[in-house]
């Protein structure tokens, strides 16, 4: 019944090694690196299709958090004056909208106001570009611009369908702006009355272990995104004024609408100062003439650059330093997400993320020296009181 052993000629056969082993170091470091980059790519992937769902209710969120940092002192200084806090909400709410919602028609104003006249110089501004192009060197003929012309305008007669449904679809623009904008003011009012509570409700949905982290994380996020919001208000404010007066003093047409878009557009990093000092340009060129245009685009420069060299730096310092490269790629990203408005938030995001992975790195590693550390001094043993009975 028991199986003999094998005879003496018969080859030996080596046990066949662990697959595991078998296989290369660095792909089984590739492998574990792999699996986990792709449920790290599976759940944003998810998490922007949320987000681009919610889309608007996202993007009013965070653009009434933006403006809470940006009014949230006052109402802490009327607080501080002994005003209560429901009617310091209500006075901070209802004059900061009321400002705010004035500018917006003042700038309309403006433009409808002299509308008129910027056609009429568009127009003579037009002729004398095909006025020049017929008598440059390029040897453009009056045949080929009639060609253009009627070109263009029997682009436009073939896509009236087209542009009614643009129309239409414009109509539905603005009812999502009015909604976005109620949701905004909203959160905005919550927010400023509410917003220790919200956040103390909020970290009870966060894990204990990690509780105490995001605590400390909080307060450090919120003074970065405070300190965006007003230096960015006052950087913008600051080129608004400098580039108007300039305009205006060159006398181009709109020179205080141009400069509240100026204002409006510096809340885009990099991108908002090259799109409204192009539109000042573009202004001055077809209203005034190249000449004005040149000197229009030299204020433009030295603004900016006074404010990426001295402005920047000064007013926001290190409280939301991004590296320039995440600011054109977080801008880039916005607006592919949600259009202006997420251009608009992306870079504060960007600048609070910073932030709370920084805190947050350095409260792990202090907690990790914590735990590996040793008792010092005298320990738990040797303050002990003796037991009377003489045992150890």
């Amino acid at each position: 019944a028991s199986v003999p052993a094998p005879p003496a000629y018969a080859p030996a056969v080596a046990a066949r090694p662990d697959p595991v082993a078998a296989v290369p170091w660095g792909v089984r470091v590739a492998a574990e690196v792999g699996w986990r980059l792709l449920v790290l790519a599976g759940t944003v992937y998810v998490l922007m299709t949320v987000i681009s769902a919610v889309e608007l209710v996202v993007l009013s969120f965070t653009v009434g958090l933006l403006i809470t940092a940006m009014l949230e002192p006052t109402v802490t200084r009327l607080r501080n004056r002994g005003v209560p806090r429901g009617l310091a909400t209500a006075i901070t709410f209802i004059s900061g909208f009321v400002i705010m919602g004035l500018v917006i028609w003042f700038v309309v104003w403006q433009v409808m106001e002299n509308v008129d006249d910027l056609s009429s110089k568009v127009q003579a501004g037009i002729d004398d570009l095909r006025r020049w192009l017929l008598n440059s060197p390029f040897h453009v003929t009056e045949k080929q611009i009639n060609q253009v012309a009627n070109s263009l305008r029997d682009a436009i007669g073939a896509n009236t369908e087209e542009i009614t449904s643009a129309g239409l679809e414009g109509v539905t623009v603005v009812v999502e702006v009015l909604t976005g904008i109620l949701l905004a003011m909203f959160s905005t009012l919550f927010l400023l009355y509410d917003g220790p509570k919200i956040w103390s409700w909020f970290l009870k949905l966060v894990p204990a272990p990690a509780r105490e982290g995001v605590a400390g994380a909080g307060p450090r996020a919120w003074t970065t995104l405070t300190a965006y919001v007003r230096g960015t208000v006052l950087v913008a404010l600051i080129d608004a004024i400098f580039i108007g007066v300039g305009i205006f003093f060159l006398d181009v047409p709109m020179a205080v609408p141009l400069a509240v878009f100026i204002f409006l557009f510096a809340f885009i990093p990099l991108v908002g100062a090259v799109v409204s000092g192009a539109l000042a340009v573009v202004v001055a060129l077809v209203t005034q003439g190249v000449w004005t245009a040149a000197m229009v685009l030299v204020v433009v420069l030295a603004v900016q650059q006074i404010e990426g060299h001295i402005l920047q730096p000064f007013i926001l310092g290190r409280a939301v330093r991004v590296h320039p490269l995440a600011v054109v790629l977080s801008v880039a990203a916005g607006s592919l997400i949600g259009g202006i408005g997420g251009a608009v938030v992306a870079v504060p995001l960007v600048a609070v993320a910073n932030t709370v992975v920084g805190y947050l790195r350095s409260y792990n590693q202090e907690a990790a020296l914590r735990r590996t550390q040793g008792p010092h001094g005298a320990t738990a043993v040797e303050i002990a009181p003796a037991r009377r009975d003489g045992s150890g």
